[in-house]
């Protein structure tokens, strides 16, 4: 109880003095489908992913603490590493099955926290869903959990030079209805699912 009462504090400290400033001042986001987020519960978020600075911006910007997979890697760079340790990611390899990082998961939404998952993976050049696995429909049929589906507009995009210049793009978050958990874990329930994510967010990114 007490590990959540600071680590929560912490997710607020940084989410009003690092994220806030950089989701609304540096590229002016705001948020599309306020309505369709569960204000109770835990849930599966599934994302398009563009930009290191995803996860941060999608947990301040829905509202709430969501939990995301992280490559371990992204925890040893120094002040990226602190801002998404601090909004409750977790570290997972890359390349392989880690029963741990599914265990995790699990742990958090059975305890009413919600994750967050990049559908592809890893960040893709164009700035859309590609190739979907199957992870969060998975987690969300063995938890029974809602899945929200969630675009990032132009998150692969975030900045631009012109004559050596930064210019930021401005961000636009999508929130799409929730779509209910695969019947089943077969192969072909899972592929169902999945796919209907990877059209619902490519259609809200347009």
């Amino acid at each position: 109880m007490k590990n959540d009462f600071y680590q929560k504090l912490t997710y607020k400290f940084v989410s009003l003095f690092f994220v806030l400033p950089i989701y609304k001042f540096i590229f002016r986001g705001y948020l599309i489908g306020k309505e369709n987020i569960p204000q109770k519960g835990s849930f599966v978020m599934v994302s398009n992913h563009g930009s290191l600075l995803d996860p941060p911006i999608l947990g301040h910007a829905v509202g709430r603490n969501i939990a995301f997979m992280a490559k371990a890697e992204l925890f040893k760079i120094p002040l990226l590493g602190f801002i998404i340790k601090s909004c409750g990611a977790y570290p997972v390899k890359r390349g392989i099955v880690d029963k741990n990082t599914i265990k995790t998961a699990c742990e958090k939404l059975l305890n009413d926290n919600s994750i967050g998952i990049f559908i592809d993976g890893t960040r893709q050049k164009n700035g859309r869903v590609n190739k979907p696995k199957q992870g969060a429909a998975l987690l969300a049929f063995k938890n029974q959990k809602l899945l929200l589906p969630v675009a990032i507009v132009n998150s692969h995009r975030l900045i631009r030079f012109r004559f050596f210049i930064p210019f930021f793009t401005q961000i636009v978050i999508k929130v799409g209805e929730p779509v209910q958990p695969p019947k089943s874990s077969s192969k072909e329930d899972l592929n169902l699912v999945t796919n209907y994510l990877k059209e619902n967010i490519n259609n809200l990114l347009g």
